[in-house]
């Protein structure tokens, strides 16, 4: 039995280092935009997700979540050195939060493109927006069977 729970730790550090170095690797790509993130940046964004998987009751096991919201959003006009690690850490916990909260209805890639495109325009860069009122009444229309359930007509103030 102490050899499994080992070999279970063993492993679950080796996907950790792995994940970690997978963050890291996006640097190639969002580095264009001056955007880059520290080994201790992408630490932190590996424990906000750990800790929402935990909330949320959800597992995951390849760790590309954080990648694809990395890649998605690093081309906001929204994100800039001083707020990008900050922002990916928000996004990740909404992401895990929304995922919960759409009754997994959307998929993975689906939620990613509907959080950056409500982020781009209708939130204009604000997070507390897309938490808050964009992704709450999406949340909101699929769990009342609205067809159009990103229709957010005459909910901005």
């Amino acid at each position: 039995m102490k050899n499994s729970i080992e070999l279970f730790k063993s492993n679950l550090l080796d996907k950790q280092k792995q994940i970690l170095k997978d963050i890291v690797m996006c640097n190639e790509v969002t580095s264009e935009y001056g955007l880059k993130l520290s080994k201790e940046d992408a630490k932190e964004i590996i424990d906000t997700r750990n800790t929402a998987l935990q909330k949320s009751g959800r597992v995951e096991f390849n760790g590309q979540i954080i990648n694809k919201i990395i890649i998605a959003f690093y081309d906001s006009p929204y994100i800039a050195k001083y707020n990008y690690s900050d922002t990916i850490n928000e996004l990740v916990e909404i992401f895990y939060n929304y995922k919960n909260e759409t009754l997994d209805y959307l998929s993975d890639d689906e939620l990613i493109e509907i959080m950056k495109d409500k982020f781009n325009n209708y939130c204009e860069g604000s997070l507390e927006l897309l938490e808050g009122k964009a992704l709450y009444k999406i949340a909101e229309n699929i769990r009342y069977g609205v067809h159009d359930y990103t229709n957010l007509k005459n909910e901005k103030d």
